[in-house]
């Protein structure tokens, strides 16, 4: 089991995914995004997870740079995401988009690139896309985000390549056990966005108490929580103090007994929109 910052899964393809990184939804392009990043990368973080619909590919772009200069390290070492918008799912359109993510990153490939919505109607043609950057050596890995099991069924019918991961809401309050299941026996990597729940489980009393048994803090709870499920997860800080704290995650180890416990906290319950019910 995953036993540092920089331990990685295999992905079906062969290529290998950090299990922790650094999610940037809603951090202001500029310097915020671009300090977040680089603290990140020095701190050991080797995986940084950004969207065209973020709104700030050039900031974390230029956070790699200045985190590549100050860690030492090659952009070889780093593992990079982005994410095709809605707007852009038709073939040609996502074709583009990936050229644009790169020019405002200044990279020249990613780790992995996701459809961000199951937009219907438009995510097969996308995927046609996403199929020929893959094929073509333009990006190293490529899935989906926010992709329900019944949207991965209608995808697999026609595609040439299964996805290597699904992105999705998860925390303990929306454990997805259903799409979890199905991702495991297709070979899918689940990857929690808003493993916080947006700091909304902070203080529940579960979690509270296997916090103070750990002698961790409760995000660290629900981050080992994902680890030991097999879920990479991506939370999202600015403050340094928070995301060194976020990633010291793997010198301790939760009982099955605890584990059962905070995935029984399940209320099906989101903080974001509903995959089958969204309208942008």
């Amino acid at each position: 089991m995953m036993k540092a910052l920089q331990d990685t899964t295999t992905l079906h393809n062969g290529v290998n995914m950090p299990w922790f990184g650094l999610g940037v939804f809603k951090v202001s392009e500029g310097s915020e995004v671009i300090d977040a990043v680089r603290m990140a990368i020095i701190n050991g973080y080797r995986s940084i997870d950004t969207a065209a619909a973020y709104g700030n590919e050039e900031g974390v772009g230029q956070g790699i740079r200045e985190g590549l200069a100050d860690a030492g390290i090659t952009r070889e070492e780093l593992f990079v995401t982005s994410k095709v918008w809605n707007s852009d799912l038709d073939y040609y359109s996502t074709l583009a988009a990936y050229e644009t993510s790169l020019k405002k990153l200044g990279l020249d490939y990613l780790d992995l690139y996701l459809i961000h919505w199951p937009v219907e109607g438009k995510y097969k043609e996308a995927w046609r896309a996403l199929e020929t950057l893959y094929k073509e050596d333009r990006v190293k890995a490529i899935g989906v985000s926010n992709f329900h099991t019944h949207h991965l069924e209608e995808l697999l019918k026609d595609a040439e390549i299964t996805p290597m991961v699904d992105q999705v809401e998860y925390h303990p309050f929306l454990t997805q056990a259903e799409l979890h299941d199905f991702c495991k026996a297709h070979d899918i990597q689940l990857e929690a966005w808003s493993p916080l729940m947006q700091g909304k489980l902070l203080d529940h009393p579960v979690l509270v108490e296997i916090a103070a048994k750990t002698e961790k803090t409760v995000a660290q709870v629900i981050l080992r929580w994902d680890l030991q499920n097999g879920v990479v997860t991506i939370p999202k800080s600015i403050k340094e103090a928070r995301i060194i704290q976020n990633s010291q995650v793997f010198d301790f180890e939760l009982t099955d007994e605890d584990m059962e416990r905070i995935s029984a906290l399940n209320e099906n319950k989101r903080v974001g929109p509903d995959p089958d019910n969204f309208n942008f």
